[in-house]
């Protein structure tokens, strides 16, 4: 093995990075949206959970995809 690391790796790193912050925005959307937030979020009024769960979509689904097709031009 060599000492040279792959970047592929760090491109898929990246990948599920997208993935779970995107998740993580879903849900925080989601708890604002029910009114039941974190108490670090307590004084966010709820629309913003809308906003908040319409960017974690966008992250989770459509982002890796740019990525990756981005990375794939790039290779070639």
């Amino acid at each position: 093995m060599s000492g040279e690391r792959d970047p592929v790796a760090g491109r898929f790193a990246a990948l599920q990075l997208a993935r779970l912050s995107g998740a993580i925005f879903v849900l925080l959307g989601a708890l604002l949206i029910a009114g039941k937030p974190p108490t670090w979020l307590a004084g966010i009024p709820s629309f913003v959970g809308y906003i908040l769960a319409a960017i974690g979509l966008f992250e989770f689904f459509a982002l890796p995809r740019m990525l990756a097709r981005k990375w794939k031009s790039l290779d070639q």
